[in-house]
């Protein structure tokens, strides 16, 4: 929500969206003060280590030419030392933008690939 008012807050004043949005929700959401206090306040611990877990991610990725999945990653990391489990890899990779090469990647020959229907391929059923 934090987000919701920082594009909103050239044409609105903080205090206007905010109340607008505790009338419209039970339990209420944010105050004014509180917008401005989670502005003040920066990134979390979490969002700091995360942030230099993905250049690490991004290194190890690059080094490998880019074929590593989310397991050998994930190995890769505890091998180096660096308590991470398969989850935690897996989500800071997809943040991201990582990914493995896929295997293959030929071309499919069938012939409903090729503009053939099912009925001019020959076979036991097609006869």
């Amino acid at each position: 929500m934090i987000r919701f008012v920082d594009e909103h807050r050239n044409r609105f004043c903080v205090e206007f969206i905010c109340k607008t949005l505790n009338t419209h929700r039970e339990g209420g959401f944010l105050s004014s003060r509180g917008y401005r206090q989670s502005k003040a306040r920066g990134l979390s611990a979490r969002a700091l280590r995360d942030a230099a877990l993905v250049e690490h991610l991004r290194d190890v990725h690059a080094e490998n030419y880019g074929v590593y999945g989310v397991r050998k990653m994930c190995r890769v990391l505890r091998r180096q030392g660096i308590g991470i489990g398969r989850e935690r890899t897996a989500w800071l990779m997809r943040s991201a933008g990582l990914s493995c090469k896929n295997k293959g990647g030929g071309t499919n020959h069938n012939a409903q690939t090729q503009g053939l229907g099912s009925s001019t391929r020959l076979g036991k059923s097609g006869i």
